[in-house]
């Protein structure tokens, strides 16, 4: 009974050996094989195990492994335990006609009365090595279209790095086109307002002068008598009186023209400044109107280094204009200040003042306040003194307030 059931057992272990959907192959402690099963015969291309049975394990190995694989087969006998085979390598199996198949192999031991045993088990890996190929050169093939991608968007990025560049370029060309035609129009468009400023002025300051010379002549043909001569002294002061305007006029075109075209500069000497100015305004108190009267103080040295000439017109325009739009009875102050810093010179009237709107337009070439259309003059004498204050290194101000006067203030440095 007990040798039924062992030769059961062997049957049911040889069945299990040979219909294994594994490769199993057993090799003796000298390396020969002892058995193959069916499946790993048909792996290698054999036919009956009787092609393998006695021959070495490298039988079933590629040549150029043989001698490495002895040192590792040997080194296992002495020290066997069940383990993968070729951790972290890739392995190969030989089969009958020479060729080579990609293999993974588990090992294992047994001993019996006739020895000591390796028992391995034999996959076939050939798809799997043929997916993993494919995913690598997958990867390699994705690998090389980021690398092109990357390629094309740095030059993408390059190409709209130089567009953007040349696109700036242009916007600044334009840019600068159109500030050159803005300024351009701007010019035309003074220019124009200046003709127009002109010839409204032109018109007006010469035809009072011109009518009164036109009329007072008429009348003093009349007076033949010499009774009369009072009457023709009165038409003789208003013609000599309307020449004068005329030629004011025409002086300060003149100036207005020298300036431009840069004729007129600066000659600096030492000087009385306060002999300049009392000058300046004994004489103009000869043409003052009413009971105006000009208060003249001044503060500190009184030598200085700046163009007594221009600084004479300077103060001949400015109290020009305070007699012009002051009340007949009203006060003007002239002040001037010297310290080791700076000289000050200031001109205070109570007269009409300077609206807020054309303040800003003071300076401006035949610019006349909207108080001021009529009262006589050019709109040219505080561009004149701007210009002469310029021309002297110095800067103009001004305070001012409609019905409270105004007061210039030129402030030129004295170090």
């Amino acid at each position: 009974m007990t040798a039924l059931i062992k030769e059961n057992h062997n049957n049911q272990f040889e069945a299990l050996f040979q219909h294994a959907s594994i490769g199993i192959i057993v090799v003796d402690a000298h390396a020969e094989i002892t058995n193959a099963n069916s499946f790993l015969l048909s792996l290698f291309g054999y036919n009956s195990q009787d092609e393998l049975i006695g021959k070495k394990i490298e039988e079933l190995i590629p040549t150029r492994y043989h001698k490495n694989h002895s040192t590792y087969r040997d080194n296992y006998h002495k020290k066997p335990e069940p383990r993968p085979m070729g951790l972290g390598r890739d392995l190969f199996g030989m089969k009958k006609d020479g060729t080579e198949i990609p293999v993974e192999i588990s090992l294992s031991n047994y001993s019996t009365s006739e020895g000591n045993f390796t028992i391995a088990f034999v996959s076939d890996i050939s798809k799997r090595k043929a997916i993993e190929l494919s995913v690598v050169q997958q990867k390699e093939e994705l690998a090389l279209i980021n690398k092109k991608i990357e390629e094309l968007n740095n030059e993408l990025e390059q190409k709209v790095e130089s567009r953007t560049k040349e696109l700036q370029q242009t916007m600044q060309l334009l840019q600068a086109s159109k500030d050159e035609l803005t300024k351009s129009l701007n010019k035309e468009k003074e220019l124009s307002d200046l003709k127009s400023r002109f010839v409204s002025m032109a018109s007006h300051e010469f035809r009072t002068p011109l009518s009164t010379i036109l009329s007072s002549a008429s009348l003093v043909s009349k007076y033949t008598e010499t009774v009369d001569q009072e009457k023709r002294d009165k038409h003789i002061h208003r013609i000599k009186s309307s020449v004068n305007n005329l030629t004011d006029i025409l002086n300060e075109f003149l100036s207005i023209g020298k300036i431009e075209d840069g004729k007129i500069v600066a000659h600096f000497a030492d000087f009385d400044i306060v002999e300049n100015i009392e000058s300046v305004c004994n004489e103009m108190q000869s043409h003052v109107k009413g009971e105006q009267k000009i208060i003249y103080k001044h503060d500190g040295d009184k030598i200085v280094h700046l163009d007594p000439s221009l600084l004479r017109n300077i103060v001949i325009n400015l109290l020009s204009n305070a007699i012009k739009f002051s009340n007949s009875n009203g006060k003007i102050f002239v002040q001037s200040i010297v310290n080791p810093k700076s000289i000050i010179l200031s001109i205070k009237d109570s007269g009409i003042g300077i609206s807020k709107e054309d303040q800003e337009h003071l300076f401006e070439r035949f610019f006349r306040a909207a108080n001021a259309t009529n009262i006589q003059g050019t709109g040219l004498g505080l561009h004149i003194v701007g210009k002469y204050v310029e021309l002297m290194n110095g800067h103009i101000d001004f305070i001012s307030e409609l019905e409270k006067g105004t007061e210039f203030i030129i402030k030129f440095n004295n170090e």
